[in-house]
């Protein structure tokens, strides 16, 4: 099912999105978003899901519809979907990168140009409340609270735990 929320947003409700997986909160709550504009993205989520839920120190709580968005920054190219889960993970957010980077690599991304397009984009937007400032993470996400993308997949996680 789709729902329009403006002319240039619209909302996909699937399967796997948005969903409750789990219940109860056990290690480290971390928010992660997901985007990409290249090939099939939707089923490409799907995938992803299924990757992360083979991890043993990566449990999947919740996860928000897809929203497909117009790019910035770079606007010549292919609107974008984007959506948010939320996992509990024994993981550090640096161990949790790694992973995420990895995943982004199996799927083909390619780093040409800021605001590229992208078979998919792989984000922590939160780990817990921790703020963490490094050349290789930002926690949390900046701009998240800018970006419709990450606001409104977001609204759909609700209560947490």
């Amino acid at each position: 099912m789709k729902k329009r929320v403006s002319s240039s947003l619209t909302l996909y409700f699937e399967s796997l999105f948005p969903k409750t997986f789990q219940r109860g909160v056990r290690h480290n709550l971390a928010v992660i978003g997901m985007g990409g504009n290249v090939g099939d993205v939707r089923r490409r989520f799907k995938k992803v899901v299924v990757n992360l839920q083979k991890n043993p120190s990566i449990r999947i709580v919740k996860s928000g519809p897809i929203l497909k968005n117009p790019p910035f920054g770079f606007k010549e190219q292919p609107d974008f979907y984007n959506t948010v889960i939320l996992v509990d993970t024994k993981l550090s957010p640096k161990e949790l990168l790694k992973r995420l980077l990895y995943i982004e690599k199996r799927y083909k991304r390619v780093r040409t140009f800021k605001n590229a397009p992208r078979t998919l984009d792989l984000d922590i937007i939160f780990y817990n409340d921790l703020k963490l400032r490094s050349s290789e993470l930002n926690i949390p996400h900046p701009f998240w609270n800018e970006r419709e993308s990450v606001i409104i997949p977001l609204k759909f996680l609700g209560e947490i735990g």
